[in-house]
């Protein structure tokens, strides 16, 4: 196979998007019939900075159709497969994509941009919906020869790698800027890449100018991590030919017999040693729309509160945030119980912070609710986070013996470690009506939420509490609605707090017409004791992002 890479001049000012494309058009044209696959940069249809989605638009619109059936009939012309990179229209939106052009010219697929850029999500305002769900690795099969493909951001990814690698690829297609990093970082990169997939990487970018150090370096580089060719920043074609068929074996092992290195690693895996992964993440707390409803204490219409089962249960069902309620013992592990007294809930007596750990662990806690649940232990915070970390939001309860005084440091440093253990920053806050456990929290973990909910003043004024601590939440207690005049305030409170930013928690309401105009109030998040029934009806409303 003789592979090109095209690698076009590139401008920050967009005054020189029309130069560019006659250039890109030129390079296409003085492809050969040697050739028998060539490749474009990462947003070859907006050749020149694009600064606004207005700029974006116009250079999608006004050069598109004649560059992408230049790609199709320098495939024909050439007898060679083509892939070039630009913002297409798909019926969901505009997407940043890799478009595969057989040797026909006929288009026979695309790959859509894995990771997106802020500017890409919020400047050009493109399709991220599909970026929140899970996805196989995009492999397109053509003569024989399997391509895999990454774009720009995505090659910073390398928990990806593995996955592409499964895949068994014979080539990785990479259409790239990368434009502030140094050619040495990109060729490891690009190394990297082709030893932990075993495929040939073929990486086209755009020049930046032939005294930048950074960005350009088009390049085409072996599974032994041999690069055939590196651009640098020179402006033309790169070409290089290899087998794609022929790949590196290496020992897996001393004294064992050869084997790609991914299958090497592969036999040795442990993933839950690392971060949280799986089709059952979900977005973080910033990137994940409203209206939400909250199982509080998990699913607790259909098992024991602040139970594992209730909040399986609430997160099997897609619950969006689950609340709970945590407590030390006396010897310092975090457990979920809502009341300080362990009567209502298990067969124990006396006081949760009483006991130690093994001791409520003896503890039916299951009972109470039915014999179905006989012998339920009490969860500790971190069984909870082994369980459900990035599953879910968590509105993580902080309960304390009154509303006053603040908790030992040593508590809340558990909490917080634990917290950082299981990779949970992104998906949880913390919630407490208690003035100083909230200071505390922000002195001891500024980077994670805080909601500031009711204490035992029904008159309090919480948005002004939530800003003297910090905090980026409220949560609304609906025993307070009526001595403070009804809905009348719950309108209030919440367009005062929507005012500073503040997000607003209702607590709570178990039936879908009480939700629903809890919601037409302005409410974003709703606490339900049952959350199929009100999710049923909440999840009908448009979302919106804060």
């Amino acid at each position: 196979m003789k592979a090109c890479v095209i690698q076009p001049p590139y401008s920050f000012d967009y005054e020189r998007s029309d130069a560019n494309y006659q250039w890109e058009l030129q390079a296409l044209a003085d492809c050969d019939g040697s050739m028998d696959l060539i490749v474009l940069p990462e947003y070859a249809n907006v050749p020149a900075l694009a600064k606004t989605r207005e700029q974006m638009e116009q250079s999608r619109v006004k050069y598109s159709e004649a560059l992408f059936e230049k790609a199709a009939e320098t495939a024909r012309r050439c007898n060679a497969v083509v892939f070039i990179s630009g913002i297409v229209e798909t019926e969901n939106g505009l997407r940043n994509a890799i478009v595969a052009y057989n040797r026909a010219g006929e288009r026979v697929g695309a790959y859509y941009k894995q990771h997106l850029v802020n500017s890409e999500m919020f400047n050009f305002e493109l399709d991220k919906e599909y970026t929140w769900d899970f996805e196989e690795p995009t492999v397109i099969e053509i003569d024989g020869v399997r391509y895999a493909f990454l774009i720009c951001y995505d090659f910073y990814f390398y928990e990806a790698f593995a996955n592409i690698a499964r895949h068994d690829p014979d080539v990785i297609i990479g259409c790239s800027h990368q434009r502030s990093d140094l050619h040495s970082a990109l060729e490891t990169m690009c190394k990297f890449l082709a030893y932990n997939t075993n495929a040939y990487v073929v990486r086209s970018s755009v020049s930046l100018g032939a005294e930048s150090e950074v960005g350009g370096s088009s390049m085409i580089v072996t599974p032994d991590g041999r690069v055939l060719c590196n651009m640098k920043n020179e402006v033309g074609h790169g070409v290089a030919e290899f087998d794609p068929h022929e790949r590196y074996l290496k020992p897996a092992g001393f004294g064992n017999p050869p084997a790609p290195h991914h299958k090497y690693v592969e036999a040795g895996r442990r993933p839950w040693k690392y971060r949280p992964g799986g089709s059952a993440i979900v977005r973080y707390d910033d990137w994940m729309p409203y209206p939400r409803v909250c199982a509080h204490r998990g699913f607790s219409s259909v098992a024991p509160e602040n139970s594992l089962p209730a909040y399986g249960a609430a997160v099997a069902l897609g619950a969006e945030e689950i609340e709970f309620d945590l407590w030390s013992t006396t010897d310092g592990v975090i457990v979920s119980i809502h009341d300080d007294q362990l009567e209502r809930v298990s067969n124990g007596t006396g006081r949760v912070d009483e006991h130690t750990f093994a001791e409520l662990r003896e503890l039916d806690f299951g009972s109470v609710v039915g014999e179905a649940f006989a012998g339920l232990q009490i969860p500790s915070f971190e069984e909870i986070l082994q369980k459900f970390a990035c599953h879910t939001i968590m509105n993580v309860h902080i309960k304390s013996p009154n509303n006053t005084d603040p908790l030992p440091e040593s508590t809340l440093r558990e909490i917080v470690r634990l917290i950082r253990k299981y990779d949970c920053v992104r998906y949880c806050y913390f919630m407490s009506g208690n003035r100083a456990v909230l200071k505390q929290l922000r002195e001891l973990a500024p980077d994670i939420p805080r909601c500031a909910g009711a204490d035992n003043d029904p008159y309090e004024d919480i948005v002004a509490k939530a800003l003297d601590v910090g905090a980026t939440r409220i949560q609304l207690f609906k025993p307070y609605f009526k001595v403070n005049g009804g809905l009348d305030y719950v309108r209030r409170v919440i367009e005062e707090a929507h005012a500073h930013g503040i997000i607003c928690n209702v607590f709570f309401a178990d039936d879908p017409e009480e939700a629903k105009e809890y919601l037409r109030l302005g409410a974003d998040v709703i606490l339900t004791n049952d959350y199929l029934r009100i999710a049923q009806a909440v999840n009908k409303l448009p979302k919106y992002y804060q």
